[in-house]
């Protein structure tokens, strides 16, 4: 019975007990729910251990929207949206906009496939040669918002969506400036459940972790400035705790715009580990009961040899 009780306490069961109670705070956190395993298989389960203290010492209101006004800074970008606008417009007139085609984007890769394009200007402190190259007002002014961990030009095309999903990690938020928009409620995101649709000079600020899409169902591409803005987190644990996941996680996925620019760690494996996802696809078209039979058998496995 000791050694039992012994082994129920060791580090390796105490991890899966972490892990389980974090995915059930992180699946019933919003009104909008995955199915079972779904969320077994979601990122969001994988990386629950790590958001729940984002949460839990977050300085902002755990809810899907969150005031602008609680980040007064971002006011600046708001203020020179046309500034902003104007050098996206010449990045979409030289087709600098547009999506991967090598494998090299793992935090964005299932977007391009509906049409999804982007930009970067700026991953997690390092802002793009290309950037600087093209958009040198815009950098200036994100400069000034040191807040801002991330920045992209973002365009959503006409009749496109992007389907239900999570974004992986809890130390940032999502912010959306309208640059060039159907201003209409026929193109919009839909946050836990509650919609916004995006208007021109105007801007929204959200919580990427729970579950969102967004659609276009107008005869006009969205075109956007997309940021990551870093959440404020209460105790120095906290705000130590976000800046290392930042580095450790984030920093890693820089995606390229064109050679020069950096290309992190993450993304430099992705398109090896994405030639297994391959197989998987080939697997699901062939037979899905036999796809999704490999699939948790290996999740059973991966289990067992953990806690053997």
């Amino acid at each position: 019975m000791h050694q039992v009780f012994t082994e129920l306490t060791s580090g390796k069961f105490i991890f899966f007990y972490v892990l389980i109670i974090s995915t059930i705070i992180i699946h019933y956190r919003g009104k909008m729910r995955y199915k079972f395993f779904r969320q077994l298989t979601d990122h969001s389960t994988f990386m629950a251990p790590i958001n729940v203290p984002m949460y839990a010492l977050s300085g902002v209101e755990n809810k899907p929207y969150i005031k602008t006004d609680s980040f007064p800074q971002l006011t600046l970008l708001k203020d020179h949206w046309q500034t902003i606008r104007d050098e996206a417009i010449l990045l979409e007139r030289e087709e600098l906009i547009k999506g991967s085609d090598k494998y090299n984007d793992v935090g964005f890769n299932s977007f391009f496939r509906r049409g999804w394009k982007r930009f970067y200007l700026k991953w997690y402190d390092d802002f793009h040669p290309s950037a600087k190259k093209y958009c040198p007002q815009t950098i200036e002014l994100i400069k000034q918002v040191p807040e801002i961990k991330a920045a992209m030009f973002a365009v959503l095309p006409a009749g496109s969506e992007l389907l239900q999903h999570r974004d992986p990690y809890a130390g940032s938020l999502r912010y959306h400036l309208g640059l060039i928009t159907p201003n209409s409620e026929a193109c919009n995101i839909v946050v836990d459940g509650q919609p916004y649709y995006w208007k021109d000079g105007e801007d929204v600020l959200f919580d990427e972790t729970y579950i969102h899409y967004a659609e276009n169902k107008t005869d006009m591409d969205r075109l956007i400035l997309f940021c990551d803005v870093e959440r404020p987190v209460k105790t120095w644990f906290g705000r130590g705790w976000n800046k290392f996941f930042g580095w450790f996680i984030m920093a890693a996925a820089a995606s390229p715009n064109m050679g020069d620019d950096k290309t992190g760690n993450i993304n430099k494996v992705f398109r090896y580990i994405y030639s297994i996802r391959l197989v998987g696809k080939k697997l699901k078209a062939y037979n899905r009961n036999l796809y999704y039979a490999v699939k948790y058998a290996l999740m059973v496995l991966i289990l067992w040899l953990i806690f053997r």
